[in-house]
């Protein structure tokens, strides 16, 4: 029962408006059209569920304000921090809060502890302490919030509690980016309550007009409303969604020791092995890789198994993507160079290479490898195609065949099993001469998946044009080319 004679001030959570209330869901009908029922198969790792939407709440306002079984205060590990909302629920909490804390001797990063809510509203107050936060630290601030959300939510379980009011754990004192620390907090929320939603019936996400917007645009990734919404947020997921928990997947933990060393395993078991350890050191040792120099001088000699030549692929790609996601490459992004649209008549997620953007002698060709390779990642472990525009390219444009090699060398098997087909728009008859040069000598099994399309109204065939989103320069240029007719098809306002 919460506090008979609370002050007006309070908020009862049962008042506030639910996720699920926040727009009108809309399910895909039997009227859709081939390309919707392709996309209906394609489902998202966090499904449309209502029972799971009618618990969450997103609201502006003070969490010490929610009459609610519990609300959650972020803190430091003395449990002294002063920040907007430890100090609101201290003011309305009363001073025998304080003298509660001293009894709990402090709390570390990650954990939850709990005290009474003595005049608040909420019956109870979940401490816990945020992370702090440092790029080159990021794997560890990740699992330490993620912990914080995880321990709060335990707690709340442990002890029956109805309804949980969230702060946005991830103070600016502490430095976490509200983005991706939005990012962790909804998923690591989601996954309990697929688990365990009997247990709660309501959690409230308390916002600032700062966080309200963030939490706006990242909440129907994790709790869409409906099927549609479900199939728009996909694409927008990131590359780590984390484990069946929400927890970070660190490459590390994935060894493990078994009952009985050296007895084989389970091949599931094995792939811990093959997780990328370079940030331990890239000495052998480290590494558990045996002598290196003896495995570089039998593949030389063409003596080393295939699935040792698998597994050292595997763990240099792993480097090339944790790499990658620790890397700033929001230059290579403004290039707008590689980017996802729509899916083809099959279903299938397009993904654009547009040539023009790509100004080889004036970026880092390493760092435009790494972006490849952060984006294609996830859009990879499905079926895809490419679509190369190659209209009005220059010597300025033209991708060495070098780094074309470096690039099949190092991506994962999954991109050359998945790639279906590779369009490539306005080519040139030097380009089509170096493309068949290329994939005759230099790449094996690339050939028979290039399709050289001369002009939009060919590649509409295979792509609906309202599932591409095409240069405002290709539209004009093949209006030149063949005719005005799809000049008149609006571009993209983003390109």
């Amino acid at each position: 029962m919460d506090p008979l004679g609370a002050p007006s001030q309070f908020v009862d959570v049962d008042s506030l408006p639910g996720w699920s209330d926040a727009c009108e869901a809309k399910q895909l009908d039997c009227h859709q059209s081939p390309v919707e029922k392709a996309q209906a198969d394609v489902r998202s790792p966090f499904p449309y569920r209502k029972d799971i939407n009618e618990k969450i709440v997103l609201w502006k306002g003070d969490v010490a304000l929610l009459n609610c079984t519990a609300i959650v205060n972020t803190s430091n590990e003395t449990l002294t921090d002063k920040n907007p909302v430890s100090e609101s629920i201290f003011m309305h909490a009363g001073p025998d809060l304080k003298d509660e804390l001293q009894k709990l001797k402090g709390c570390r990063t990650g954990e939850a502890k709990l005290t009474k809510g003595f005049n608040l509203a909420a019956r109870f107050i979940i401490h816990t302490v945020g992370p702090k936060y440092k790029s080159r630290y990021r794997t560890a601030a990740e699992s330490s919030l993620y912990s914080c959300y995880r321990n709060v939510l335990q707690l709340a379980k442990e002890q029956a509690m109805c309804s949980v009011g969230f702060c946005v754990i991830n103070t600016l004192k502490r430095c976490y980016p509200l983005e991706d620390a939005t990012h962790i907090a909804l998923r690591t929320v989601r996954r309990f309550l697929e688990v365990h939603g009997e247990t709660l019936e309501k959690v409230v996400f308390a916002v600032s007009e700062l966080e309200e917007a963030t939490y706006q645009k990242l909440l129907p990734l994790y709790f869409p409303r409906s099927l549609e919404e479900e199939i728009r947020s996909l694409p927008f997921l990131p590359a780590d969604i984390g484990n069946a928990e929400g927890e970070p997947v660190v490459p590390e933990r994935q060894i493990r020791i078994t009952e009985k060393p050296g007895v084989p395993d389970d091949a599931s078991d094995e792939e811990g092995l093959e997780a990328d350890l370079s940030f331990i050191g890239s000495h052998a040792f480290a590494r558990m890789e045996g002598d290196v120099d003896k495995q570089r001088r039998l593949i030389l000699q063409g003596q080393l198994s295939e699935a040792a030549l698998q597994k050292q692929h595997q763990r240099n790609y792993n480097r090339w993507l944790c790499q990658a996601r620790a890397e700033d490459l929001s230059d290579i992004a403004s290039l707008k160079a590689l980017y996802q649209t729509g899916v083809d008549n099959c279903g299938r997620t397009v993904m654009v290479v547009v040539g023009r953007n790509i100004p080889v002698t004036l970026i880092d060709m390493e760092k435009a490898l790494l972006y490849f390779i952060h984006v294609m990642d996830h859009i990879a472990v499905k079926e895809y195609v490419l679509v190369y525009f190659h209209t009005l390219t220059n010597d300025y444009n033209q991708l060495d065949s070098n780094f074309l090699k470096k690039l099949y060398d190092v991506v994962d098997a999954k991109y050359k099993r998945n790639l279906k087909a590779l369009y490539f728009v306005h080519p040139t008859f030097r380009s089509k001469v170096s493309a068949w040069f290329f994939t005759t000598f230099t790449v094996s099994g690339l050939k028979e998946k290039i399709h050289y399309v001369e002009s939009l109204q060919q590649l509409f065939t295979a792509i609906p044009p309202e599932q591409i989103d095409l240069p405002p320069f290709v539209l004009e240029y093949d209006a030149r080319e063949n005719g005005p007719y799809y000049s008149s098809y609006p571009p993209s306002p983003d390109l």
